[in-house]
């Protein structure tokens, strides 16, 4: 069949590429341009996806393949959907998750329609996940899985995207790579927000600031203050801030303090001690349902409160596009504004964002 698939540039999406040549499609690359690098301190090769340099390479991984390669530019959507919400979540002192923003309203759906255009029967990437009988699966490679990604990505869509890399391990797709002399073989694995680069997140929200009506009060400096509300010390802005954070407080003392809540009403940042970190419940918002499941509904689940973090057992109640979470055990550092993806076992059945948190 005709598929298209989605070349950042790096390994993974070249081998996704060079698998669907070997078993006999007729495969599209198609490379997506989604901000404006010139700004940026890294532009080169590694730790950053779709930037000029890897879209380079995309094309010569196409080349090598025998296949066509076109670059798509994105930029205006990625920026309204993926910046500029990144920068208004933390103005509002909520941590963002950008790369699930991004496959919900810029990579796939806009990738889908042009694999359509384009005639072609299926759209793949290099994502670790499986698709099995329509549920979303995890990768067998665990320390790769990308599958908290793809929560939001509406089923009809994943319905016509296929991921040719859900049953390899990373150390395979290196090695597959370098056989077929791929370019990519070798390109450091993305580290980094690809629209950051060098900056650190504040800088990002305070050039977007003028764009989006965020005024000087937005983005002023406050208090950091102690649970009983004692004045600690000060912060640079709560765009500068996020749940768990102890690195760069400068508040005096001995003993590490780390960044409990923001309150940004009055500006201000609460600070304690790791024990306080803990919480025990959330309420999520905008939840999204890729599995059979009731608009009222208790089940119980496994939530992944993060990309790199344990799934933990939790009762989870249902309410339309809702949901109250419970944990067995307390998590730490759970952070508004962040995805929490709800599985059974190996398979996603549908995540929300942290909208509050309980003790």
């Amino acid at each position: 069949m005709r598929i298209v698939c989605a070349m950042s540039g790096g390994v993974d999406s070249s081998v996704a590429a060079a698998l669907l040549v070997e078993a006999g499609h007729e495969v599209v690359g198609l490379t997506m341009r989604l901000y404006d690098a010139s700004g940026h301190e890294r532009q080169g090769r590694g730790g950053s996806c779709c930037s000029p340099a890897e879209i380079d390479q995309a094309r010569d991984v196409c080349a090598l393949l025998g296949i066509p390669h076109y670059t798509v530019d994105e930029q205006e959507r990625f920026t309204a959907h993926v910046i500029d919400d990144f920068a208004r979540e933390y103005a509002r002192g909520r941590t963002p998750n950008p790369c699930v923003r991004c496959n919900e309203h810029v990579k796939f759906g806009p990738l889908v329609a042009r694999a359509r255009a384009l005639g072609a029967e299926a759209l793949a990437t290099g994502h670790y996940a499986r698709l099995e009988d329509g549920a979303l699966l995890r990768a067998v490679d665990a320390t790769k899985d990308q599958s908290y990604f793809l929560f939001a990505v509406p089923p009809a869509l994943l319905s016509g995207v296929r991921f040719p890399l859900g049953t390899w391990h990373k150390d395979q797709v290196r090695a597959k790579a370098r056989a077929l002399g791929l370019p990519s073989a070798d390109t450091p694995d993305s580290q980094e927000l690809c629209f950051v680069g060098g900056r650190d997140h504040g800088e990002v929200v305070e050039a977007r600031a003028a764009a989006l009506g965020l005024g000087t009060a937005d983005l002023a400096p406050g208090e950091v203050v102690d649970a009983e509300g004692r004045v600690l010390g000060a912060h640079g802005g709560i765009h500068r801030v996020t749940i768990g954070q102890r690195r760069g407080l400068r508040i005096p003392g001995t003993s590490p303090r780390y960044v409990l809540r923001v309150l940004p009403e009055q500006r201000q940042v609460v600070v304690g001690d790791a024990a306080s970190l803990q919480t025990h419940a959330l309420t999520l918002a905008e939840f999204r349902r890729l599995a059979p499941l009731g608009e009222r509904e208790v089940v119980r689940a496994e939530v992944q409160i993060r990309h790199r973090g344990r799934p933990s057992a939790a009762r989870v109640e249902l309410a339309g596009d809702r949901a109250t979470v419970v944990f067995d055990e307390p998590v730490q550092a759970a952070a508004p504004g962040q995805a929490a993806v709800v599985y059974a076992g190996e398979r996603v059945l549908g995540g929300g964002w942290i909208a509050e948190t309980a003790g």
